[in-house]
């Protein structure tokens, strides 16, 4: 596994650069073709639901538009990726590192898996670590926060297994049918994920 700008060899009519490839997942940046998927699964409530995403309509349009704002660099402190399932090199989700802090070297991690049959495959856990070895190898960074929903177990787990570990909850602040659920606040520093995992991306001159 290495941090590379490679083209790949997907199965589909398209080719596609990847920044980073691993082992299940590939990651490459956002680009126009996203459009459609994504639109697809932000409309999934079940999907959003456990991104934390309103559960509301999105139009192609909005879509795109936002994609566009993306693949044009227009957002700021911000890094997308798209992720790609390595055995079919179809688009299955995004990751993304929010609110970048270069001064604090902090960051916010996001990652919606859209492809519902990707789920419980290991994919989110691998594309967790990539993106923190990026996060903490290229950008500089120290601390990267998450959020998740105390319904979302798998999530969690998957988080876990990566090199997040949970510092906060906050109770009850997250309302769906009238059932209240906990946000969980979950957090890893440089330190204690090279401590568990070995580095992904490869600098010139690393052992």
């Amino acid at each position: 596994m290495s941090y590379e700008r490679q083209e790949a060899q997907p199965q589909t009519e398209k080719q596609y650069v990847f920044n980073i490839v691993g082992e299940q997942v590939a990651l490459g940046p956002v680009h126009l073709d996203l459009t459609t998927p994504l639109h697809r699964w932000l409309n999934d409530f079940e999907v959003t639901l456990l991104s934390g995403d309103p559960l509301m309509p999105k139009s192609l349009e909005e879509t795109r538009a936002e994609i566009e704002r993306e693949a044009g660099g227009e957002r700021q402190n911000h890094v997308g990726f798209i992720i790609y399932e390595h055995t079919t090199m179809r688009m299955i989700g995004i990751a993304e590192l929010r609110q970048i802090n270069h001064i604090h070297r902090n960051a916010t991690y996001g990652i919606l898996i859209g492809e519902k049959d990707c789920w419980h495959k290991g994919y989110g856990t691998e594309t967790t670590r990539l993106i923190l070895d990026y996060g903490f190898t290229v950008l500089g960074l120290h601390n990267v926060v998450l959020h998740t929903y105390s319904y979302n177990i798998a999530a969690q787990r998957a988080y876990t297994k990566a090199g997040f570990r949970v510092v906060g909850t906050r109770r009850e602040a997250w309302c769906w049918g009238g059932q209240f659920y906990d946000e969980i606040i979950m957090e890893c520093l440089s330190s204690e994920f090279e401590s568990i995992n070995k580095p992904i991306i490869q600098l010139p001159g690393s052992k």
